[in-house]
């Protein structure tokens, strides 16, 4: 996710209304926060991109063993075609890091950020088609205005290079590969612990990720830990974590805008870090691939 994994995910049914507590309030916009610096961190590190990301599953792989352990035995116990599927999403979560963090080196992290979260306008898409239903008018204006956004961003990275565009499509690519993760982990997430799945598609993701750093030629063990650490901390576990804990808190519009936050803190890090700054037509490309993501959000209740 891209750097969002859990963010697409359609929320669990909520029993007692939407509980708008300061604690799950805060769960969410710190779990956004921390997944927004995903890309800064992966900048950072001293490996190659998709070495980077193959640190952040490994390093937090013992700490989702002790989560999981947690939930009840028979949530713990993925088989059969579950396991088939699990593992099946693994893999394209792996792909989705990889994507996402080259597309990280080449292009702003605004951009990055914006078109990795795209994945939930496909699950939308797909949503339609296995409903065989006609799009509704709020669902029409989210693909208009991810179009249109996308078209302005591409189009403001293709005049400073060729590989800015690169960048883009790669991260885009990301968020297609999500959208897969998400919609193979569906049926899972309904029956099995959120911890248990994980561990489970983790431990597929971290071998594609290290045969790619591979056959990238990518440098593997780093000389500063430090980065990869936060990597894993701040995007596999806090990110991660406080998303399953307070995602099940609250309606789509609110989760579509606390998603905001993601491209939003990723952009001030790409200007305070990295002088990336934005032009009028990034912005108005921001913004309307940001609506976009909030309306589909908003579509997840159809």
């Amino acid at each position: 996710m891209a750097d969002a994994p859990a963010s697409l995910d359609r929320p669990a049914p909520v029993t007692t209304g939407h509980d708008w507590t300061a604690r799950h309030l805060g769960g969410l916009l710190l779990a956004n926060f921390a997944l927004s610096l995903g890309g800064w961190l992966v900048r950072l590190s001293d490996t190659g991109p998709v070495a980077a990301g193959f640190w952040r599953l490994l390093l937090a792989l013992p700490v989702l063993l002790i989560l999981a352990q947690r939930e009840p035995a028979a949530q713990r116990l993925v088989r059969g075609g579950a396991l088939a599927m699990v593992l099946g999403a693994g893999v394209f979560f792996g792909l989705d890091l990889a994507a996402w963090h080259v597309g990280i080196e080449l292009t702003k992290l605004g951009n990055a950020s914006l078109f990795a979260n795209g994945g939930s306008l496909i699950v939308m898409v797909w949503g339609l088609v296995t409903a065989r239903r006609a799009p509704r008018v709020l669902e029409l204006t989210a693909i208009a205005a991810a179009l249109g956004g996308a078209a302005l961003l591409m189009g403001g990275s293709l005049e400073i290079s060729s590989a800015n565009l690169s960048g883009d499509l790669l991260s885009a690519l990301a968020g297609l590969f999500y959208a897969f993760y998400i919609l193979m982990l569906n049926s899972a997430r309904a029956k099995l612990g959120q911890f248990s799945v994980l561990v489970v598609s983790v431990c597929a993701s971290v071998p594609v990720l290290l045969l790619i750093a591979l056959l990238r030629g990518e440098a593997i063990m780093p000389h500063d830990w430090t980065p990869l650490i936060a990597l894993a901390f701040s995007s596999q576990l806090v990110g991660q974590g406080l998303l399953i804990y307070s995602l099940r808190h609250f309606p789509p519009l609110v989760i579509g805008l606390a998603l905001l936050t993601q491209p939003a803190v990723a952009a001030t890090m790409g200007w305070l870090a990295f002088g990336e700054t934005l032009t009028a037509l990034d912005v108005v490309g921001m913004v309307l691939l940001a609506s976009a993501l909030v309306l589909a959000r908003l579509g997840d209740r159809g």
